[in-house]
């Protein structure tokens, strides 16, 4: 089975996954109020770097849930390197079926994961969302966007992504995130932006120029070569017709909470 894109990216040392980078996810932390005592969920953490980064800046304490239990044990090694064992948690567990009760957290986050969850699935997540927030959480999402609203070419943008990923994906347009959101329960405020992941600006940027000649290093190596080059030319290739896409999505209060 061919590794997949986001697999590949971190094994040749790219450390930032998300379709924006970390301008984008600085955007959606912005528009919380996280204080000590917040209680935050990240879904689909990987490595815990934004676990991390959210602990050092604001002190609060972070689950962090992932499917992966490799990138669960990197996360682990990364958490104990800085000695934040009594504030970030690690739970092996799938986004569609969260091991936690209702309304237990105040915030959820989720980057560059709904993008490659399929039909049916994106409901199973967001309802999951919904279910453990707190009413008047927010669930802060930052995926892929079409800047096309032409369903011909957003099919065709779909399969040829999901080619480049060696994963299959369901990005949508602006107004379908809008939609899916709001079936689910949230209302939604969104905030769309250049896909930086793959273009050498936006790694230069989320990186550093060191790590960037490091990752160009390991992508060059004659079993790394096609894969980096298929995905690099597809992002830049389609760079006016894809982006990214933050979402932060507040649960209404329903006129019973004490």
């Amino acid at each position: 089975m061919a590794e997949a894109g986001h697999v590949f990216l971190a094994r040749i040392g790219k450390t930032t996954l998300r379709p924006g980078g970390i301008d984008a996810t600085a955007w959606l932390i912005e528009q919380a109020d996280i204080q000590k005592n917040t209680k935050i969920l990240e879904v689909a953490c990987h490595m815990g770097r934004t676990m991390i980064q959210l602990c050092e800046r604001f002190g609060c304490s972070i689950t962090g849930v992932d499917l992966d239990k490799e990138a669960l044990s990197h996360a682990e090694e990364n958490i104990k390197k800085r000695g934040m064992e009594d504030k970030l948690k690690l739970v092996h567990g799938d986004a569609m079926k969260l091991p936690f009760d209702d309304r237990s957290f105040d915030i959820v986050i989720n980057e560059a994961m709904l993008t490659m969850l399929i039909g049916d699935d994106k409901n199973k997540a967001l309802g999951e969302y919904m279910r453990v927030l707190k009413p008047g959480g927010l669930l802060l999402t930052h995926d892929v966007v079409f800047f096309t609203e032409d369903k011909e070419t957003q099919k065709d943008l779909r399969a040829g992504l999901s080619r480049a990923l060696n994963v299959h994906v369901e990005p949508f347009d602006a107004r379908g995130w809008k939609s899916v959101f709001e079936k689910n329960g949230f209302s939604v405020r969104q905030k769309t932006g250049a896909l930086t992941l793959m273009r050498p600006s936006g790694m230069i940027r989320d990186e550093g120029l060191v790590r960037v000649f490091k990752i160009i290093r390991n992508a060059m190596k004659k079993e790394n070569r096609p894969i980096f080059q298929k995905m690099f030319r597809y992002f830049n290739g389609h760079k006016d017709q894809l982006g990214y896409i933050c979402t932060v999505g507040t649960k209404p209060f329903t006129g019973t909470e004490v």
